[in-house]
């Protein structure tokens, strides 16, 4: 009996002493792992828009950032970021914006986009994705990513046939899953500026 109360206070020091050091390690990390994750995202919003001298985020509004993707048919994203791109005068000549987009082949996939006051996309950088290795990854590349920087159009679509028209997109071969959710999520953008911003 005697055994079985020393092992139960042996596991449960060491449970106790496990949860101190992990509490203890999550609040000293806690701090600069948020300013890394700013860092990591004031640089994509730099990336995106590199016209801008600063950027200042914004609240959304309410449940905005999912009803206007929804409104206008992308059930699978959000907004979930928002902030104005401000010119070395404080004005502001776009707005990057944080996308989530659900339709991914593994999953969620995260990037931020810039657009101009005029509506002119101006290119998306990846946040997050986690899709195939040397298909679905290749969303992450230049050569898929510029494809929206520097095109004012209503809607986005890919093709497989190449790309004639401003609007159309070249898919990854072997990775439309990856290509429709990519253009989807920067669609639902281009739906959010129209809503809060009084684009056409």
């Amino acid at each position: 009996m005697n055994k079985i109360v020393k092992d139960a206070f042996v596991l449960t020091a060491i449970t106790l002493i496990s949860g101190l050091t992990l509490g203890t390690v999550y609040e000293v990390t806690k701090e600069p792992i948020a300013k890394q994750e700013e860092l990591a995202k004031q640089e994509a919003f730099k990336t995106v828009l590199p016209d801008a001298d600063s950027f200042e985020e914004k609240e959304l509004e309410g449940n905005n950032g999912v009803e206007i993707p929804s409104a206008a048919g992308y059930d699978a994203q959000e907004i979930t970021g928002e902030a104005d791109a401000l010119d070395a005068s404080g004005n502001v000549i776009g707005h990057v914006y944080t996308v989530v987009t659900s339709e991914g082949y593994a999953g969620d996939i995260s990037f931020t986009m810039g657009i101009l006051s005029d509506g002119t996309v101006t290119g998306i950088e990846m946040l997050s994705i986690s899709e195939t290795a040397g298909l679905g990854m290749k969303a992450a590349e230049d050569d898929f990513k510029n494809q929206y920087a520097g095109k004012s159009v209503d809607k986005f679509e890919y093709t497989k046939s190449g790309a004639a028209a401003e609007n159309q997109i070249d898919a990854i071969s072997g990775a439309t899953i990856t290509t429709n959710a990519v253009t989807n999520g920067v669609n639902a953008g281009i739906e959010y500026f129209k809503a809060t911003q009084g684009g056409n």
